[in-house]
């Protein structure tokens, strides 16, 4: 059996964790009617941080490279856009 590669790790504060964790409560009980433990709220919120959270920020980071790939694909049109008629 194949050993589960580790992902970069993000470090969230202290303030951050504790809001997630209130947010995860919020959606337990509103969603599933049940309460949550803290040992719980800490188990997936460790969850989220280790395994989601790396293949969000990394999404974010080539949705801003494509962005920024097509600000500069308009530059160039426009730059072309300037020149004057030689005739």
């Amino acid at each position: 059996m194949r050993k589960r590669e580790e992902l970069i790790q993000i470090k969230l504060s202290e303030s951050q964790k504790e809001k997630l964790k209130e947010e995860i409560t919020a959606m337990y009980m509103d969603e599933r009617g049940e309460e949550i433990g803290i040992i719980e709220q800490m188990q997936l919120l460790e969850l989220f941080e280790k395994k989601l959270a790396p293949v969000i920020y990394n999404k974010a980071l080539d949705d801003a490279k494509n962005w920024f790939l097509g600000m500069m694909d308009n530059l160039d049109s426009d730059y072309y856009l300037l020149y004057k008629n030689e005739d």
